[in-house]
């Protein structure tokens, strides 16, 4: 006998196993072997089938948990997400409730796409995380979605820089403004920033605001005195009659430039 047919499968992907009465935790125990084995299509079969023959059993919470990690390490993302969500819905005050939140993250997390493509599971893979952090903040999943978020926040930014580009290609410098300036507004702490801030001086200076495109390269300069972007602004504002190094000398405390960020973005 094969062992899809002694599994019940008979190639059919939805068909269950064949009812055999056993006790839960030895069905448990199945899928578990299976999961050790990698093989994540059968184990979550023996986790759905303690769900169906031991429904309000500790077994059957800890099989619905394993169908969502089963599902996610077989890249059924959709599946895995309900099923955590189920959990969650059921049993919200669990000891595994934080774990099903972080497998939710993980899921959008990587689904992440590269920049040229629409950014939905990003956003969605940021909110996760976010709730990770927020639910249960001193946690190991925390930490880890922390770290992830970091990378996440850097693909968003990532996206508006490469909008921002396309527009300031076209010349549509009041859109490109607009995308560089949500960059260092809301990613600043990414590596997208620096050159956000080079971007928003050459749009200025294109539109003939050299005012502005003055005052965000003080910014640059200030917060990257020695990057390569800082001196490309510093080449194109000098065409001006503007010298950067002579504005960022000048004696401000922090506040100043706080007060100037806060004003242009």
């Amino acid at each position: 006998m094969s062992a899809c047919s002694s599994l019940g499968l008979g190639g059919n992907k939805k068909a269950k196993l064949a009812y055999i009465e056993r006790p839960a935790e030895q069905i448990y125990n199945q899928g578990f072997k299976r999961i050790e084995k990698n093989d994540w299509d059968r184990a979550k079969l023996f986790f759905q089938e303690v769900e169906r023959q031991h429904p309000f059993s500790k077994w059957a919470r800890r099989a619905m948990l394993m169908q969502a990690y089963a599902n996610y390490r077989s890249t059924d993302y959709e599946e895995s997400i309900v099923s955590a969500q189920r959990f969650i819905g059921l049993h919200p005050g669990s000891d595994s409730t934080p774990y099903a939140y972080y497998l939710i993250a993980m899921n959008y997390y990587d689904q992440i796409y590269d920049v040229g493509r629409d950014q939905e599971t990003t956003v969605n893979a940021e909110a996760a995380l976010q709730q990770v952090v927020r639910r249960y903040p001193n946690s190991d999943y925390a930490r880890d979605a922390r770290l992830k978020l970091e990378l996440t926040h850097d693909h968003l930014a990532g996206k508006e820089m490469t909008i921002g580009r396309y527009y300031l290609k076209e010349n549509q410098h009041l859109a490109a403004i607009g995308r560089f300036k949500n960059v260092v507004k809301n990613y600043e702490t990414t590596s997208q920033t620096e050159e956000a801030l080079h971007r928003l001086v050459e749009a200025y200076v294109s539109l003939g605001i050299i005012s502005e495109a003055k005052l965000v390269g003080s910014v640059l300069g200030y917060n990257y005195p020695s990057g390569e972007w800082y001196q490309d602004s510093y080449n194109l504002l000098e065409e001006y009659g503007v010298n950067l190094d002579d504005e960022i000398k000048k004696p401000r405390n922090k506040g100043y430039w706080n007060r100037l960020i806060e004003r242009l973005f």
